[in-house]
């Protein structure tokens, strides 16, 4: 069962699609080495070089004053102040701001985030089923070490977010817009992507699963990181994606199917 509907409504597990597992040296290739059927493949000598980097966030945070409160506030302004260890599940943050903020091994279940601003912060080792972040805004952010599911971001506005270590299940980006994302060295199990855009968007070393694209629209998405990178849904959507010669043997049988072509051996 995955709650990556914005209606919130449980969707059977579909077919899976894999892109296999990602091999440095393949990798390197793709980058702008190697032979002609990557060059090929990836549409035409050195196009591959030409993948727009994420810009990954810069943060400086100033000295952070201890948070004291008893809880969070709807619209609530917070400025230059640690969380640690605070037990935030459950609490109602509609519409507030963070800025310059840290939030250090924080408990988030099922707080209410909608809309929310976080600015310039870095999230570590937070932890949480069903968090509402639903049209939350979300700039110059690190989430680090995060252990998430049912994630709730349909809608929200991603830009120079750094998703590093962790794992986040059934992760909810319908209709969000992503600009300058990294996801690093985490696992994303069953995120949904469907009707997002995303733009200078880069995997790297990160474990993809039976992600939706369905309605996507992707420009400069590097995938060669992805593995594995597995497709539920949505594989027509990779125009404007780089993938490495290993992922696309991997993806020509579905390619194939997508495209109604056959493929028969030689009697």
């Amino acid at each position: 069962m995955t709650w990556s509907r914005a209606d919130g409504r449980p969707r059977s597990s579909p077919r899976v699609v894999s892109g296999g597992v990602q091999h440095g040296g393949m990798a390197r290739r793709a980058a702008g080495g190697g032979g002609g059927t990557a060059r090929r493949a990836a549409g035409g000598g050195g196009a591959a070089a030409k993948v727009r980097a994420a810009r990954r966030p810069e943060l400086r945070l100033p000295p952070l004053e201890p948070y004291e409160g008893s809880g969070l506030e709807p619209d609530g302004d917070y400025d230059g102040l640690e969380f640690r260890d605070t037990d935030l599940a459950g609490q109602d943050g509609v519409g507030a701001r963070f800025m310059d903020c840290a939030l250090t091994g924080c408990a988030l279940d099922e707080a209410s985030l909608r809309r929310a601003r976080l600015l310039d912060s870095v999230l570590t080792g937070v932890r949480g089923v069903g968090v509402d972040l639903a049209e939350a805004t979300l700039r110059d952010v690190e989430l680090v070490d995060a252990r998430l599911g049912g994630t709730q971001l349909h809608g929200a506005v991603l830009e120079r977010v750094l998703i590093r270590g962790g794992k986040i299940d059934y992760l909810n980006l319908r209709r969000a817009r992503l600009k300058d994302v990294v996801f690093e060295s985490c696992v994303l199990v069953e995120p949904d992507f469907g009707g997002a855009r995303l733009e200078r968007v880069e995997f790297v070393d990160c474990a993809l699963k039976a992600a939706d694209l369905s309605a996507a629209t992707l420009t400069d998405v590097d995938l060669r990181g992805a593995a594995p990178l597995e497709l539920a849904r949505g594989v027509d959507r990779l125009s404007g994606a780089v993938i490495s010669p290993d992922q696309l043997l991997d993806l020509a049988p579905v390619l194939a199917a997508e495209l109604g072509l056959r493929v028969l051996a030689g009697e």
